[in-house]
């Protein structure tokens, strides 16, 4: 395969079962495909979607749990020369048509769990032509009106019977237009950050290669599901690159659900974010859970370094912390095995270069707070049909990450929270995972949240937000703080709740959490 045809998909799959066609490539509670089989599958799903009369460049939207026909869907989509747009299944109906909408999509994939959801978007997608259901498609044909409906099976078949041409990869080109993932980052509508079929394969010889350490004997399960660029690249694009095994789990996850299909489907990495691992040390799963596990990895916000030496010393599971984002694919900076400096997110993974620039846009000197700046080759080419957003984050080779952090004389990287979460009391910046991590450590709190709020007199201070195991008071949360953060840190209200707001993965929602805390200080006000 030439340079100028690559195709993601083929290199992922074709090229795999090659030398390997016998090993499996995905499991999932039900079944287990092999390369081989998933060369045969990608094939008839790419001909099942040109059948339906969709072109070179043209999108299809995936609503669907983490189970064959998303995981093949996506792939087969690729394989055709289409776009495959996984969008998150946490939305609602109003949400999934604007998607639907701006990616210009004609045709949808949608489990049937989310049938209702997806019934009321296409009832606002006057284009949408086709849904692909995983199921039968007959129990939703009210619902869903003037759109042709048709099942997985039925999609597959159509392909079984087209040409072989038409099941062949498509020679789309390194630069042309793979994968629209969505994201809104803290706030804002979402925007589709469009990457290309070269994007995928440089995310596997960077983090996946270089720092994960990959191998075909590596067995792949992800907390972050298939619509998130944490999630498909844990359990699609780092696997499948060197002939290792996807363990998929189609349900949401708890801490009993992964315990469990940990001990079916016995990983050997483990993909999480940090407050899904706060749930796994609260719960009540067997210590040895993660025996056969050999590595952890941990994105989406900062870890706590108590949660993760916490997670060391009950289950033996080493968790490399790291940051990534949409707009890059995966991770570009993160801890590495054998280098983890706790309450750091590491240092630059091979292919990028980072900066810290301050508010007029020149670097700070090491110990100084600014706004990380990432450059690397997996950059999306820009978000569709948003040119304002685009210019502001995308500036030239460089992208905004608006995450400010601050680098060690070591060379290692820490977050401080968003741009406009970091925080300034008695005109001294505070972080709010600083704040975050002492309040974890107190061994009545599962979760927390340190957002700032304005006193009365317009000042703004730090204040907590906490989820409990046990009754505890503000004086002794005060008191905690006290003994171990500067008293300009100490959270100057505590609220207790009795759970966090969260995104699909578990991920905290800061902002969020600040509406929360106005609406919680309003009520005090007037009692």
């Amino acid at each position: 395969m030439t340079a100028d045809g690559f195709n993601a998909a083929a290199w992922l799959v074709d090229r795999v079962a090659a030398e390997r066609g016998g090993h499996p490539a995905v499991e999932t509670p039900a079944q287990s495909v092999t390369y081989s089989e998933l060369v045969e599958l990608t094939g008839r799903v790419a001909a099942g979607l040109r059948s339906l009369g969709m072109r070179r460049d043209d999108r299809v939207v995936f609503v669907a749990n983490d189970d064959i026909p998303l995981f093949a869907g996506v792939l087969g989509a690729m394989r055709g020369g289409l776009v495959a747009v996984p969008v998150s299944t946490m939305y609602g109906p109003d949400e999934l048509a604007e998607i639907i909408t701006d990616s210009g999509a004609v045709t949808l994939v949608a489990s049937s769990t989310y049938a209702e959801a997806v019934a009321r978007a296409c009832a606002q997608c006057p284009d949408l032509k086709q849904v692909v259901w995983d199921g039968d498609p007959g129990q939703h044909a009210d619902a869903v009106e003037g759109v042709e409906q048709l099942s997985w099976q039925d999609l597959i078949t159509r392909g079984a019977a087209a040409d072989e041409t038409d099941r062949a990869p498509v020679p789309t080109g390194s630069d042309a237009w793979a994968l629209w993932l969505y994201t809104s980052g803290t706030t804002g509508k979402p925007k589709g950050a469009m990457h290309r079929h070269e994007n995928i394969r440089l995310v596997c010889d960077t983090y996946g290669t270089q720092v994960l350490g990959i191998t075909p004997q590596d067995r792949c399960l992800s907390v972050a599901k298939l619509f998130f660029a944490y999630g498909i690249g844990n359990t699609m694009f780092f696997p499948l690159s060197v002939g290792a095994t996807s363990v998929l789990e189609p349900a949401r996850p708890t801490p009993a659900c992964m315990a469990e299909r940990i001990a079916k489907g016995k990983p050997t990495l483990f993909f999480g974010v940090p407050t899904f691992y706060a749930g796994l040390l609260s719960s009540d799963i067997p210590d040895d859970t993660f025996a056969d596990v050999r590595l952890g990895a941990s994105a989406g916000e900062p870890l706590p370094p108590g949660v993760q030496e916490r997670m060391l010393s009950r289950f033996g599971l080493q968790i490399l912390d790291g940051i990534g984002s949409t707009e890059c694919l995966h991770i570009f900076l993160s801890n590495r095995p054998g280098e983890i400096k706790p309450g750091t997110t590491g240092k630059a993974v091979p292919g990028y270069d980072l900066e810290i620039r301050d508010l007029d846009g020149a670097p700070v000197a090491d110990g100084e707070p600014g706004t990380l700046f990432v450059r690397g080759a997996s950059a999306a080419l820009g978000y569709w049909r948003r040119a304002e957003a685009t210019r502001a984050v995308f500036q030239g080779e460089w992208l905004n990450t608006g995450d400010t952090y601050v680098r060690d004389e070591e060379g290692f990287y820490s977050c401080m929270g968003r741009s406009t979460d970091l925080l300034k009391a008695g005109g001294i910046w505070v972080s709010p995972t600083e704040v975050e991590d002492r309040l974890l450590g107190h061994e009545a709190v599962t979760e927390c949240a340190v957002v700032g709020h304005e006193d009365e007199d317009g000042l703004t201070k730090p204040v907590a937000v906490l989820v409990t195991r046990a009754a505890v008071t503000t004086d002794e949360i005060d008191t905690w703080c006290r003994e171990g953060l500067a008293s300009f840190k100490r959270p100057r209200k505590v609220y207790f709740v009795d759970e966090l707001p969260k995104t699909a993965t578990g991920k905290m929602q800061r902002f969020k959490v600040r509406a929360l805390v106005k609406e919680l200080d309003a009520k005090e006000v007037v009692s």
